[in-house]
């Protein structure tokens, strides 16, 4: 993506430096606290080794992500999909379910102590039925009623998030315009909660004017192996729709054959395909 004056935090390495900044979790724990709606601050969270890495080969394509547990025990999934995922629900079922079964395992299966699990994913696309850019999901009855909140998945559909500088108030609001505008405003246009401790932390580390030779060198190289990787992901993606369209064309032709109603020269019409594919499969080469 194109950069100005602040590296983008839905990047790879924008996303690393202010969600996965080690020597520095401010950004995180209050991103975090506003994302679960807590009234409660967290004080400190430790990072996990990523769980997950033989899992996500497709990591570079778009889909950046860390694990954390904070002072009480909470355990935090935090992802970032660039690309559109139509299926990116499953996706968080399967991350959350194996976070689950881990801490299952290692409290000897003590079902009553498992701490609270939250399966947080940032969406640059709207996949989800719902209005709200921010969503949170738990286990429910069909009145609505709540049967488990152990485990919930948090999603934030920054395509549906169209506030105004003048219109935000909440922490949660202040993360998702960030999100979606640092990177495309100049410094001249600060709008004034960019100032607070906590944001104000974060964007430096994505001001490119502070940034030292060795850290611009390092941005490079991160930026131009996501470029091919997003290159080579959209690539198998086009390959793969259109092995689909042949399946299903080539599908369509022998029922039509079958029905032996139709000349060739009516069913490649029809299919929109050649003679001569329909002839292939027709048996008559």
């Amino acid at each position: 993506m194109e950069t100005g004056v602040y590296i983008p935090i839905i990047s790879d390495y924008g996303f690393k430096a202010t969600f996965g900044n080690e020597a520095d979790s401010l950004f995180l724990r209050v991103a975090l606290q506003a994302l679960i709606k807590s009234d409660s601050p967290i004080r400190e969270v430790h990072f996990d080794k990523n769980a997950f890495e033989a899992l996500t080969i497709d990591s570079r394509s778009g889909i950046f992500d860390l694990s954390c547990t904070d002072e009480k025990g909470n355990q935090f999934i935090v992802e970032m999909q660039l690309e559109f995922a139509p299926y990116f629900v499953q996706r968080m079922k399967f991350y959350a379910l194996h976070k689950f079964n881990t801490l299952v395992e290692r409290g000897e299966f003590d079902y009553a102590n498992l701490p609270r699990l939250y399966a947080i994913a940032f969406l640059e696309k709207g996949i989800l039925p719902t209005a709200s850019y921010h969503t949170v999901a738990n286990l429910r009855s069909e009145q609505g009623e709540i049967i488990d909140s152990q485990m919930s998945f948090i999603t934030v559909e920054m395509a549906k998030f169209n506030k105004q500088v003048a219109e935000i108030e909440t922490d949660l609001e202040k993360l998702v315009y960030t999100m979606k505008t640092l990177h495309t405003t100049e410094p001249t246009q600060y709008p004034a909660f960019w100032n607070e401790e906590w944001l104000r932390r974060a964007i430096d580390e994505l001001d490119t004017r502070k940034m030292t030779p060795e850290e611009r060198a390092y941005f490079a190289r991160v930026t131009a192996a996501n470029a091919e990787a997003v290159k080579a992901e959209r690539q198998k993606i086009q390959e793969a729709r259109e092995a689909e369209n042949l399946a299903v064309k080539t599908e369509t032709v022998k029922n039509l054959l079958s029905l032996g109603v139709l000349s060739i020269s009516q069913i490649a019409k029809t299919v929109g395909v050649s003679e001569d594919f329909v002839l292939n499969l027709s048996g008559d080469r």
